[in-house]
């Protein structure tokens, strides 16, 4: 991965993270992050430090939404896509 498109992906995170601290009022504790001391707009800073921000930040923020919110799974199997049990309404 080029480091352009490292810094991309860091400044999504940190959107990513600013978009759900907004949507749920609830604040991510990134203390992990906060302590590397770089951001998406630090370009200066060497492609490792990036991707160690990056995976910091994502980490904090998959820490937090699994801590705070019930996960759903879904069990898909190829049977039942195929089964004509139900009808499915589409939009055009």
């Amino acid at each position: 991965m080029q480091k352009e498109e490292l810094l991309h992906l860091h400044m999504l995170m940190v959107h990513i993270r600013k978009y759900y601290e907004n949507t749920t009022n609830e604040e991510i504790e990134t203390e992990r992050y906060e302590a590397l001391e770089i951001s998406p707009v630090h370009i200066h800073k060497d492609k490792k430090a990036h991707k160690d921000a990056l995976l910091t930040l994502g980490e904090e923020v998959v820490t937090h939404i699994s801590g705070h919110h019930r996960v759903h799974v879904v069990n898909y199997s190829p049977e039942t896509a195929t089964a004509p049990t139900q009808q499915v309404a589409v939009e055009h």
